[in-house]
């Protein structure tokens, strides 16, 4: 590795998407597996000519524009492009056509972008008066067309977005309440990108393995804006695949890569034998790494591993672990990153170090409000403090350590209990390659703890034995009285585990036999 000398990134640098891409880098910027290259010079001139041919389609900056395409350098591009020019409203290509029908209707855009002749989306679940843009090209060679109409062929408009404008438009989970919207401007990403550069010490010599879907915050930020913004590459992958994983490494080279805790149990699965690689660091976001997860990657990698929390309204991450020589607090999500964090207790005050409450925060990456939604907008914000929803502390040394999702959070008969506690536990089982808890309805109770559980290759036991084994580790009413064994434990489409309507899906009541089995 050469040695890393440039900047991050200069505060002096105007707050929109465009700005990100630097213009005086000189190296790489995208990378294909097949070992396709874009340079940052070419890359500036890419994005400039699709957002004129966009512009020419008639979009103006806060135009929406829906995209479904796959992770590649397609989506990249386009991705860019739109967010240079418009606003991005990336969706999930593997959605049913009800979901496509639901998501365009909220979102109401004014063009869809598809590949030319391959789109997922059903042209009968399309609002009527969207315009239908086709990527007609593969690859870095990306070119725009919209039907077979001469009158729709763009004329190069120039276009281009202010601070203030919207960038990005991305639904919540919707996992307790119908989702939200969440519109980020221009400045949001910017900051973002730019603070989660300086958090990770990215420099040009950097590389993304990205892995994470282009239509979820974690990968458009930490995957994608923060290492092209410090003028570094990004390995454009068409998506996580455990089993090509580690050629990925071996054959691109990358510095660093960020992921959801369910890949990083993939590749130490698949990862075999530790070796050399060129990771600096492994980086871990939007949703909690067990402290087993921790200790593997750390000693697969020998690299560090940091921990850092982030979430769709905070424009992704909110506090990363550092790098060395400072220190990383294992179960930490570690240090504010470019905002403030505090905890508020429940009479509304905030709490000093280290009380325990619902974790909230303000700073420039955090959203003004949701779209149309005065009730959720009334409920998240206090006194200008944006609420998570999440419980945690803060150390003595300004780490945050979270406890919980307050709305997952277990109450069986008053006891109040974090899925996360139970779930470290469970992990320490040798048999048990991946557990998840959450709250199981209960008549006498209101809510009694439930498990599932895949089993490690070859692994058996029985539920008893679990509860044993849970019982010498914690007090009686945090053992799970429902435990499924199940082959894959039911994830949202980003790979996070949702806890919210897990009973449910599972098919358990109570101390009712689980469906699954």
């Amino acid at each position: 590795m050469t040695a890393r000398s440039r900047p991050a990134q200069s505060e002096a640098r105007p707050e929109t998407v465009f700005s990100l891409l630097p213009e005086d880098a000189d190296g790489e910027a995208l990378v294909t597996v097949d070992h396709a290259v874009l340079d940052h010079g070419n890359l500036r001139r890419h994005v400039e000519c699709l957002s004129a041919q966009l512009a020419g389609f008639g979009i103006r900056p806060g135009d929406r524009v829906a995209i479904v395409l796959p992770n590649g350098p397609e989506m990249t591009l386009a991705l860019l492009a739109v967010m240079s020019v418009g606003c991005a409203a990336p969706l999930n290509p593997r959605y049913r056509q009800e979901e496509f029908r639901f998501y365009l209707e909220d979102l109401r855009p004014a063009a869809l972008l598809t590949f030319d002749g391959e789109s997922p989306v059903d042209p009968a679940v399309v609002p009527e008066g969207v315009l239908h843009i086709g990527v007609r090209s593969r690859g870095f060679s990306v070119e725009l067309g919209a039907g077979d109409d001469d009158k729709l062929v763009p004329q190069r408009q120039e276009a281009r977005s202010a601070p203030d404008d919207p960038a990005l438009v991305l639904h919540t989970s919707g996992t307790t309440s119908r989702p939200k919207i969440v519109p980020l401007r221009q400045r949001h990403l910017a900051r973002s990108a730019r603070n989660i550069a300086a958090s990770l010490q990215l420099t040009a010599d950097d590389r993304s393995l990205n892995v994470m879907p282009l239509f979820h915050i974690h990968g458009i930020m930490a995957g994608m804006l923060a290492p092209l913004s410090a003028g570094g590459a990004v390995i454009c992958s068409p998506g996580f695949d455990a089993f090509k994983f580690g050629r990925w490494l071996d054959e691109l080279r990358p510095t660093f890569y960020s992921a959801v805790p369910t890949m990083h149990w993939l590749v130490l699965a698949r990862g075999g034998k530790p070796r050399p690689t060129t990771l600096r660091f492994v980086r871990s976001s939007s949703a909690a790494l067990p402290r087993p997860l921790f200790d593997g990657l750390r000693d697969f990698f020998e690299v560090p591993v940091l921990e850092a929390y982030g979430m769709t309204e905070a424009t992704h991450q909110m506090t990363c672990n550092p790098l060395p020589p400072a220190e990383a607090k294992p179960g930490s999500v570690g240090l504010p990153a470019g905002i403030e964090v505090a905890i508020l207790g429940g009479d509304g005050q905030l709490l000093p170090p280290p009380g325990r409450g619902e974790v909230v925060i303000k700073g420039a990456t955090v959203l003004d409000g949701y779209e149309n939604n005065p009730e959720a907008n009334a409920a998240a914000f206090a006194a200008g403090w944006f609420r998570s929803g999440d419980e945690g502390f803060l150390d003595q040394d300004g780490y945050l350590f979270l406890t919980g999702r307050l709305k997952e959070q277990i109450n069986r008969g008053g006891e109040k209990i974090s899925p996360l506690e139970v779930e470290e536990v469970l992990l320490g089982h040798p048999a048990v390659a991946e557990a998840v808890a959450f709250a199981v309805p209960d008549d006498r109770l209101g809510e009694e703890v439930g498990a599932a559980v895949v089993l490690a290759e070859g692994e058996q036991t029985a539920r008893q034995e679990l509860r044993s084994y849970v019982a010498e580790r914690l007090a009686a009413f945090k053992v799970p009285q429902s435990i499924s064994f199940v082959t894959e434990i039911p994830k949202g489409p980003t790979g996070k585990v949702q806890r919210v309507g897990m009973a449910d899906r599972l098919g358990i009541r109570g101390d009712a036999d689980p469906k699954i089995s």
